[in-house]
């Protein structure tokens, strides 16, 4: 377990545990046994018996299960505040240590998730290794407390309740075709020669995100050749000669064999938003993760949007 939950001090003769209210501020805050298990570094079946053993401290029942998790009962809810006065006492206690431990679950897009996440926490472990990062990759809307999620990063602006969105940054799309395609093909002078032509983009049939069918505005006429719901297939469709690939800009421009054309014409700007429960934010290992996001989106963004530089 976590640090912030190593404190076994009694709190009354029946047995009350401080161990026990930091579990259940986790469960309270997370919705998820699961999840509040990872970021505790404790297993689901741990959450559970902790949460068992503070039911019967207590007398009654501090959790109920609703629709989209867990729910404080009124007990639950005054020992969920006995937490908080824990956790801030053992924050104050520990203000002098640096060390942070537990595991963080994302989902974003592939892109984002190789090329902006996985370096930030890779930057993040050199101060604390104890924070570990669970990336699950995938192109969809966010749904708040999705079940084993804490953070979800997602392309266009989301709509959701009972949860705090933030726009990360904006990045660019480009057009581009292997050096030995244009050879063979030559290479289009406006976007009037793209019609007909092969496109590797995305399978607009099973696109659940809207703001990635705009990008197909800027190329009309065109045919799809290979589609996929993964990014990476699509920079390698492109590089190996299946057609024009609409890529990232960030992932497109480190190929070496890859062109660029039309970029004037074809340049459309896709925003990333980071969502999450509003309670996920006040931890201390979100906290440091979301700064360690910020620092590599200003240190990657002339690479998000190479327009800006041009």
């Amino acid at each position: 377990m976590c640090d912030s939950a190593q404190v076994t001090a009694q709190f009354s003769p029946s047995g009350l545990a401080a161990d026990d209210l930091l579990v259940l501020l986790a469960v309270a805050r997370t919705g998820r046994f699961a999840t509040a298990g990872r970021q505790l570094g404790v297993t689901h079946t741990t959450v559970a018996r902790r949460i068992e053993a503070l039911e019967g401290a207590l007398g009654g029942r501090v959790l109920v299960r609703a629709a989209d998790g867990w729910r404080l009962t009124p007990l639950g809810e005054r020992a969920a505040a006995a937490g908080e006065n824990v956790a801030a006492a053992l924050t104050a206690l520990d203000s002098g240590r640096s060390e942070l431990s537990g595991a963080i679950r994302l989902s974003a897009t592939d892109g984002f998730s190789a090329f902006v996440a996985a370096p930030a926490m890779a930057e993040l472990r050199k101060r604390h290794p104890g924070i570990s990062l669970q990336i699950v990759t995938q192109t969809r809307q966010a749904t708040v407390n999705r079940s084993g999620v804490d953070l979800e990063v997602v392309v266009g602006k989301p709509e959701v309740r009972r949860a705090r969105a933030v726009r990360l940054s904006d990045y660019e799309l480009g057009l581009y075709a292997s050096r030995d395609f244009l050879a063979e093909h030559g290479t289009p002078a406006t976007t009037v020669d793209l019609v007909g032509a092969p496109l590797v983009y995305f399978i607009e049939t099973m696109l659940q995100v809207d703001v990635l069918d705009e990008g197909r505005i800027g190329v009309p006429g065109m045919v799809d050749a290979v589609t996929s719901t993964n990014v990476f297939v699509h920079v390698e469709a492109t590089r190996a000669g299946a057609g024009f690939g609409l890529l990232p800009a960030f992932l497109a421009d480190r190929e070496p064999d890859l062109v660029r054309v039309l970029r004037s014409e074809v340049s459309p700007r896709l925003p990333y938003w980071l969502v999450a429960p509003l309670d996920v934010y006040r931890l201390p290992i979100v906290s440091a993760y979301l700064e360690a996001l910020r620092e590599r989106i200003e240190l990657v963004r002339p690479r998000l949007l190479p327009g800006d530089a041009a």
